[in-house]
């Protein structure tokens, strides 16, 4: 159930409600951004949680779909490995961290920014914050004050056989419970995916390539097309 059904019953909510979403709520395809209220926390929390997120994606790509003996054929040895994944990993996760943490600040303690977050936010953040915070304590706990341990003989492996429709469960049976529950709630944030405002990362302004200008007009004393004249004055 955990490691075969619920996996699938995730990436089938992700995929169909993301389907749904575009179809039939387009105008809702947004991430109601609230940079009109706020700019200053933003300007720091907002870059700190996308570049981070960001080369986190990057490392869960690398570890987890990328075969281990395909890195060791690139001359990258597992010792080589482990020290970019830990230093790398746990900077990108930090830094997601303090981003993220600002970002709920922000919208807890400006007034027009906590009034246009919705009980789907909130939610929304709960389960990000989690899986961020798994992610990171499973990571420190393993290789930095841990023994270390190797995922990618074990996690890698069972993700990728739910991609070819091999799943193979036992491979997960001696993962740390650290690891579990953080591939647990991920898959939990992709089921919740498609009904928030995280489907703006499935959007790339493409249009923004072929769109037309944006004509501006000025509004100073320069004179148009025909000299002004006081409202008063009478019209011949």
């Amino acid at each position: 159930m955990l490691w075969v059904v619920y996996p699938y019953l995730a990436i089938v909510i992700l995929i169909g409600g993301t389907v749904w979403r575009y179809r039939y709520d387009k105008f809702g395809w947004t991430t109601r951004s609230s940079q009109l209220y706020e700019t200053s926390i933003l300007r720091w929390g907002s870059p700190l949680f996308h570049f981070g997120v960001l080369f986190v994606l990057i490392g869960h790509v690398i570890g987890l779909l990328i075969p281990k003996s395909w890195t060791e054929a690139a001359g990258i040895t597992e010792h080589m490995y482990h020290l970019m994944a830990v230093f790398i990993g746990t900077v990108a996760g930090l830094c997601t961290l303090i981003g993220i943490t600002l970002l709920i600040a922000r919208r807890r303690l400006t007034g027009p920014v906590f009034a246009a977050t919705t009980k789907n936010d909130k939610a929304m953040y709960v389960v990000l914050t989690f899986v961020i915070v798994c992610g990171l304590w499973a990571t420190v706990r393993a290789n930095v004050s841990g023994g270390g341990y190797d995922y990618r003989e074990t996690v890698s492996p069972w993700l990728r056989s739910l991609f070819t429709l091999q799943p193979d469960a036992a491979l997960m049976a001696a993962v740390p419970a650290t690891f579990q529950v953080h591939v647990l709630a991920a898959f939990a944030l992709f089921a919740f995916w498609p009904f928030t405002r995280l489907v703006h990362a499935f959007s790339a302004p493409v249009g923004y390539l072929t769109r037309p200008y944006v004509v501006y007009r000025y509004r100073d004393s320069r004179p148009g097309l025909r000299p002004t004249r006081p409202g008063w004055d009478r019209t011949h």
